[in-house]
């Protein structure tokens, strides 16, 4: 049905005046001719001016010339105030997700992240280019969250803080490089600086708006074997806070059935620390299996909503009030020969 409506009937339909009381003083120039006492006529005989009679022999229409005159101040008038009633277009803007969830992303940069025994677009790559891929991938993903990155090593540092800039976090991952703080394992002192990062203050009061789901996708190809804290210990003080950890243990290879073979992931803590925070491991050999995983991780960090679009309007006022100024000069450029 709306198809068959004229384009112009659709723009009015978006029509909005921010000023309406102010077309109540349209009528005020009708109102004062109408109301006003009409001036006193003085006595004695009426002298017309020369000019004037010259103009009124050529034939000149002297009433027409007042019509118009009275039609120019009129619009003047009405331009005036529709000018100051403001009109405006309300123009459709696009609903944003929201979430109320704070997610921060914690992951490996130590050296064993160079080795390459990941698949990507059928080439062999190192683990780290297959982790930016897809990682960047979940962190666009999760627009309507605010999201942080961490990267941790000998040292752990926040590349990212917590924003809702989806894609500078993203940008951020895709620019990480191997060596900037070690090349250990600190998954205890990664885990610390991202629970930092989280804010676990409780909402304000009774009525007031419910905390924000925090959670920590923590990613490691390795063993702890740098760092101050030990990761079961910062697992317990993530539940304590209320924060759930994602754990992510990459690479074909675990510690457990090694036999003495380098650069092997310590699957089992990652599990332990995600069951104790109240999360859940994951087991990543392939791309393809950490693909499923961030996805798995997406869904379980659901529940993003459409937020209430903030309209966007554009004024319309400069419009009457250029008119306005039109009418204006026209009146002061023939007042000589009102």
């Amino acid at each position: 049905m709306s198809a068959l409506l004229p384009a112009w009937l659709g723009a009015l339909a978006t029509f909005d005046l921010a000023a309406p009381w102010a077309l109540l003083a349209l009528p005020l120039p009708w109102l004062a001719a109408r109301l006003l006492p009409p001036e006193r006529a003085g006595g004695g005989a009426l002298r017309v001016p020369g000019t004037l009679a010259a103009e009124a022999g050529q034939g000149v229409d002297i009433a027409a010339r007042g019509r118009r005159r009275a039609a120019v101040t009129w619009t003047l008038w009405v331009a005036l105030v529709a000018a100051l009633a403001g009109p405006r277009i309300v123009l459709p803007a696009k609903a944003l997700p929201a979430s109320g969830r704070e997610i921060v992303v914690a992951m490996d940069l130590s050296g064993s992240m160079e080795r390459r025994d990941f698949a990507l677009d059928g080439e062999t790559v190192s683990r780290l280019n297959a982790v930016k891929r897809v990682g960047a991938d979940f962190i666009r993903r999760r627009a309507g969250d605010r999201i942080g990155l961490v990267i941790f090593a000998d040292q752990a540092y926040v590349a990212a803080g917590l924003t809702f800039d989806a894609a500078s976090v993203a940008r951020a991952l895709e620019e990480a490089t191997i060596g900037i703080t070690g090349r250990s394992t600190g998954i205890g002192d990664g885990l610390g600086l991202a629970l930092r990062r989280l804010d676990p203050r409780e909402p304000a009061g009774p009525g007031g708006p419910p905390a924000a789901a925090k959670a920590v996708v923590l990613l490691s190809d390795g063993v702890n074997n740098a760092g101050q804290t030990a990761p079961r210990d910062v697992a317990d003080l993530a539940k304590t806070l209320g924060i759930k950890v994602y754990t992510i243990a990459l690479g074909p290879r675990d510690l457990a059935d090694a036999n003495g073979e380098q650069d092997v992931v310590d699957s089992e803590t990652l599990r332990t620390m995600a069951e104790v925070s109240g999360g859940r491991a994951f087991r990543v050999r392939t791309t393809d299996d950490l693909v499923r995983v961030t996805d798995a991780i997406d869904a379980l960090e659901g529940g993003r909503a459409t937020a209430p679009p903030v309209p966007l309007r554009r004024d319309l006022w400069p419009w009457p009030a250029a008119l306005a100024l039109l009418c204006a000069a026209g009146l002061l450029a023939t007042r000589g020969r009102a």
